[in-house]
């Protein structure tokens, strides 16, 4: 038998506290489950259970995480939409049969309508899966994260995240042009609260009126705009002149390799800090690359719910925006801090905000701490 190096060993070891754990939430629920009987349906002890993972929480995430990563989506039909990209018009329009069960859009924003109709679609389509037998798995996720403000905070600022990630999809085929974030973490509210309620009290609400209320609101007036933030405290981009050389990552929103190298602004961002993402992204210049480079202080606990908000997110834009449409915002979860390092970050904690502005592979300016964002994404340069 072949002899399995420390990594590999490492590797199947959390495989199968992985399985088991899914197992064991799916069939007892999160707060019945227990560590021991992961450990035993593992074929390990505790102490390797928790070599893995810091606590029961943090394995929770991380099952979670797992499914949403390898969901795959559902078929179109009259629950699922088609994917972006399949079937998709040779214009780059929104892919036919896509509006909601309160049929095409009204004139004004068709594209940016059918786009949230196929986006509120693609999210009800899941809710069985979290509801139902084995799907159950799901159901304590918001009681755990309301339960903990070390949790709550993070959670409320990828949902931030979101909004904005959502909203620059929408602002991508809606035909007015103007900021959408508000629609979008409105469409966020309404359907994160139909999950809520799918829980509490199933069968309560038609998830067709819920697509059919999304796909409406792309013709609400809330009277969003973007302000330039004002931020008398924040010192200006300071200039500077340093290689550029960050390691390799993925976009975790796209997939494949993330759009480090290229000119444009990359900001490493904690998880108290992501609302600053957009200040980067409006301030910056045409045709720069942009990429939110996320950072925590608790990688063990937190960054599995990184990855299962932004594999979330993913699935349902994938469902409702062709790929042209998609935010042209690079999305990184630096794990281990290489990329930080990179940037002159040597040490992350939630409320890091440091920006570098690059260009020709070269640090050409830089900022830190509450503004850097902006700082950095409107700095002139060489």
């Amino acid at each position: 038998m072949e002899r399995l190096s420390r990594v590999e060993l490492q590797a199947r070891n959390r495989a199968r506290v992985l399985t088991a754990a899914r197992d064991e939430f799916a069939e007892r629920g999160f707060r019945d489950a227990k560590i021991d009987a992961i450990a035993e349906r593992a074929g390990l002890t505790r102490g390797a259970v928790y070599s893995n993972f810091p606590g029961k929480r943090a394995l929770y995430f991380a099952v979670l995480a797992e499914l949403a990563e390898g969901a795959a989506p559902p078929a179109a039909g009259p629950r699922g939409g088609a994917l972006a990209g399949e079937g998709a018009p040779p214009d780059g329009g929104v892919p036919g049969g896509v509006f909601g069960a309160g049929g095409p859009a009204r004139d004004g924003a068709p594209q940016a309508a059918g786009a949230l109709a196929a986006f509120a679609r693609a999210w009800v389509s899941r809710l069985p899966l979290a509801t139902d037998g084995p799907g159950r798995i799901g159901m304590d996720l918001m009681p755990e994260i309301m339960a903990d403000e070390r949790i709550r905070k993070p959670f409320a600022q990828l949902m931030k995240l979101s909004g904005v990630l959502l909203g620059l999809a929408l602002e991508e085929v809606a035909a007015g042009g103007g900021r959408m974030v508000r629609v979008a973490e409105v469409a966020l509210t309404t359907l994160h609260g139909m999950s809520q309620m799918a829980d509490a009290a199933p069968g309560f609400v038609e998830e067709f009126d819920v697509v059919s209320a999304c796909e409406r609101l792309a013709d609400l007036d809330l009277g969003d705009r973007w302000d330039p933030p004002h931020l008398p405290w924040a010192a200006p981009a300071r200039p500077a002149d340093a290689p550029w050389a960050p390691p390799a990552a993925a976009d975790a929103l796209r997939g494949g390799p993330a759009p480090l190298s290229g000119d444009g602004v990359v900001a490493v961002v904690g998880l108290h800090r992501l609302g600053a993402v957009e200040e980067a992204v409006r301030a910056a210049r045409a045709g720069d690359e942009v990429t939110a480079v996320l950072v925590t202080g608790d990688p063990g606990e937190l960054g599995p719910l990184v990855r299962l908000v932004v594999a979330d997110l993913r699935g349902c834009l994938r469902e409702a925006f062709p790929r042209t449409a998609w935010p042209r915002l690079g999305v990184v979860f630096d794990e281990r801090g290489a990329v930080a390092a990179a940037a002159g970050v040597p040490a992350v904690s939630d409320g890091t905000e440091t920006a570098v502005r690059v260009r020709a592979g070269r640090v050409v300016a830089r900022a830190d701490g509450h503004g850097a964002c902006h700082s950095a994404a409107s700095a002139a340069g060489p």
